[in-house]
């Protein structure tokens, strides 16, 4: 196995989607689907001995925690996991400084947090890689996870279309980037007051961007119907309100049916059955929610070589 390290001036952060090239991304789905059959083999692979990641937490978490902790473990590193409540983090210590200190410690910072501005001055101030975990703005390790199930499941995504129902969120502004890098056409459809904001993905190519008023429309023809919740985390003061304005939001049987016979149901998860997805889509045939929630710890163990050690050739 060769390995070619990147120099302090190839470092490379992983702060939303379009921070890698199309390239990028096809090697690291390369470098999943291996990783992932030595994992089912019970293969033992540790390229990672010796190296720590640090975790910040300033918004809870599930999948995101036991995805890079097991990945990081599983991969012969070590964690340190950090949350507001247990360092000075939460007592206003700037996050300039945190970054200055933890990343002279540690090889690895993944970050869980509220606005993407907090990340990115984190980043400018570290000496390795910093990868988010969660933002406001941005959710691109699940994206990552998402499309990486697509290309398992059915093949190249490039070409396809991919139907966002629900809110213009963190996670539509992702695939909104991996659309215009990775080649597919996404489809959105949003209540009135919470549509998509191209210029907050950074996405001046209206050609992979299709807005439609009514959900089924958005459905039509489409390889992936994907959502999420209606109420982020952070905008619970919003929930009364948004339940009535999304209430015709809801992917049911008849949008899987208005899509390609073999298209594939999406959710990054946690779901509300009767919400925004009908317990008969998500617990049914075209769901692939589960391998999609795996395939986190996959695609994120392909990520962490890939920032600490390069390309593996």
């Amino acid at each position: 196995m060769t390995l070619m390290k990147p120099g302090p001036s190839l470092m490379k952060h992983y702060l939303q989607f379009k921070d890698l090239r199309a390239e990028e991304y096809a090697y690291l789905f390369e470098r999943a689907a291996v990783i992932k059959k030595r994992f089912k083999n019970y293969e033992k692979y540790t390229p990672l001995v010796d190296r720590t990641l640090a975790m910040i937490f300033e918004k809870a978490s599930t999948r995101t925690r036991v995805s890079f902790e097991a990945g990081m473990y599983q991969l012969g590193g070590s964690v340190v996991n950090l949350n507001t409540g247990d360092s000075q983090l939460g007592r206003d210590e700037p996050m300039e400084d945190s970054a200055r200190v933890i990343s002279r410690m540690v090889d690895l910072v993944m970050i869980r947090t509220f606005e993407q501005a907090k990340i990115e001055a984190f980043a400018a101030n570290s000496r390795v890689p910093v990868i988010n975990g969660l933002t406001n703005e941005y959710h691109p390790c699940q994206i990552l996870a998402d499309v990486f199930t697509c290309i398992e499941q059915r093949g190249s995504i490039a070409g396809k279309v991919v139907a966002w129902v629900g809110d213009g969120n963190n996670m539509a502004s992702t695939w909104l980037q991996a659309a215009d890098i990775l080649g597919f056409t996404l489809h959105v459809s949003t209540p009135s007051g919470y549509e998509i904001d191209p210029k907050v993905a950074g996405v001046a190519n209206t050609r992979c961007l299709k807005v439609f008023r009514n959900p089924l429309d958005a459905c039509r023809g489409a390889h992936v119907v994907t959502t999420d919740v209606w109420t982020s985390m952070g905008f619970e003061a919003e929930n009364v309100e948004r339940m009535k304005a999304f209430a015709d939001w809801c992917v049911d049987r008849e949008m899987m049916a208005a899509a390609q016979p073999d298209a594939l149901f999406m959710h990054c998860l946690p779901a509300h059955r009767g919400e925004e997805v009908e317990a008969e889509v998500i617990d049914g045939p075209q769901s692939v929610v589960w391998d999609e929630a795996e395939n986190r710890l996959h695609a994120q163990k392909a990520l962490m070589e890939y920032l600490v050690l390069g390309r593996i050739g």
